[in-house]
């Protein structure tokens, strides 16, 4: 065994589970984490893995949505994300939503506490030297411009950017049920982890309105041709596409009844559980780059929250993130540098779950390496093995963009019994089974070209 560590630049979630999968196969590890030393623009404590944006890691339902197998299959690889998402879980319908600050504290806490981990809370100043050996960069959405510009020089690539927009937080007390009730939409879950506002169709075109004019952020010169990522739009931006817009995306109706009123709404505002307490609820799909003021005056139009208290508002930070199918192999190693990994939102995935799968894949395929054991990818098959060949060679570099998982990574749903294909309803399903039973097998492989 080598006794030389892998060194991890960034300890976001991407650099927290690589850290936890590379101890785990007995080889140590430096985990490189800047904050508190130097902060950011975002985020908030010193914790690792500290959730920035949105506490949902999104459906968990494993047979019929894509992150909901990710996220079984990274439960089968012992992933400590996962597993501290699933201690830390809050009512969220079909979703799996977390408490934010237990998780990332007992992310943290458990990293501390591994004797194969050591945290350097120092920032790396540019690239880290080729004498470490072996480096996992997983700097995430806010890479140093230090950093940034030598993954520039190294790779002979711009760096593409985008803007990733924060919801606000809303103090759970200071709601109008009156007005607002508890429902989730078609009563999934237990049917009532969701709290509705409902505007009607003249509530629903004032807070249009208001949107479009609305002070915002102004861009800095060097930001303002950064395209946004199409998952993660600011509200103010979906409203500029059209007067309906928001009504067919976070806002739509479909599914809820409101009790009060006795009657469909137009148009809903949905709330979030945020902590494990029930104390703050974040407003979903509400990303935005208005200024403080105007979102307070703005968001206290819709009925229920005439009167909202907000623990935290909105806001907007840059995201960078490399031309991956160009510059990395299939192990996700940088081609001109293969001492240095690549994993989290810096390899083009979105979402945090994503962003931990690639840690997850990166770790392992370190510590292989370290240990000199041979190790392949998952199959293509797998939610793992489909995120993993997209960004490593399946999509195409000139025009690659930030991506979830999604069934459309994965090869097509294998026929029916009969040899006919399979119906629509039937195909998801079919694809989770053959790739959790495809992903066992490869664990089963991987532990035993490992003794």
């Amino acid at each position: 065994m080598s006794k030389e560590p892998v060194h991890i630049v960034g300890g976001g979630l991407a650099g927290s589970e690589a850290a936890w999968q590379i101890s785990r196969a007995g080889v140590p590890v430096v985990l490189h984490e800047m904050r508190p030393s130097r902060k950011t623009d975002a985020h908030h404590t010193d914790s690792l893995a500290e959730l920035v944006c949105s506490n949902s890691f999104r459906s968990d339902d494993v047979m019929n949505n894509a992150v909901g197998l990710l996220h079984e299959e990274m439960r089968r690889c012992n992933s400590l994300v996962l597993a501290m998402g699933d201690r830390h879980k809050l009512p969220a319908g079909g979703a799996l939503a977390v408490d934010r600050h237990g998780f990332s504290e007992d992310v943290t806490t458990a990293l501390e506490a591994e004797p194969l981990v050591e945290i350097d809370r120092s920032e790396v100043p540019g690239l880290p030297p080729e004498e470490w050996g072996s480096v996992i960069v997983a700097t995430g959405p806010l890479t140093s411009d230090a950093l940034a510009e030598g993954i520039r020089g190294l790779s002979d690539e711009e760096a593409l950017a985008f803007f990733d927009a924060i919801a606000p937080i809303v103090y759970k007390e200071s709601i109008d049920f009156s007005k607002a009730w508890f429902q989730s939409r078609y009563d999934k879950g237990d049917g009532q982890d969701y709290i509705n506002c409902p505007l009607n169709k003249d509530e629903y075109e004032r807070f249009i309105n208001a949107l479009l004019e609305g002070e915002k952020t102004a861009f800095k010169e060097w930001e303002k041709d950064t395209p946004y990522f199409e998952a993660c739009l600011p509200i103010e931006v979906m409203a500029e596409r059209g007067p309906e817009t928001l009504r067919y995306g976070p806002m739509k109706p479909v599914g809820l009844h409101d009790p009060n009123r006795n009657e469909t709404p137009y148009a809903v505002v949905q709330l979030r559980q945020d902590n494990a307490l029930g104390t703050l609820y974040n407003i979903v799909g509400f990303q935005t780059k208005l200024k403080y003021g105007v979102q307070t005056e703005i968001f206290r139009m819709i009925p229920g929250l005439e009167q909202a208290e907000f623990a935290r508002l909105g806001g907007l930070h840059r995201n960078t993130f490399i031309n991956s199918p160009r510059l990395l192999d299939a192990t996700l190693r940088h081609r001109k540098a293969p001492y240095l990994r690549f994993a989290g939102q810096i390899t083009g995935v979105e979402g945090y779950v994503e962003s931990a799968a690639i840690g997850l894949l990166a770790g392992r395929f370190a510590a292989a390496e370290k240990l000199g054991t041979d190790i392949v990818p998952p199959p293509r098959s797998t939610a793992l093995g489909g995120l993993l060949a997209h960004i490593t060679g399946d999509a195409e570099a000139e025009t690659f963009q930030p991506m979830n998982i999604n069934f459309g990574l994965l090869p097509p749903a294998p026929a029916a019994e009969n040899g006919k294909k399979l119906k629509k309803r039937d195909r998801k399903p079919a694809m989770a089974a053959r790739a959790l039973k495809d992903l066992d097998t490869w664990l089963e492989n991987t532990r035993a070209a490992a003794e």
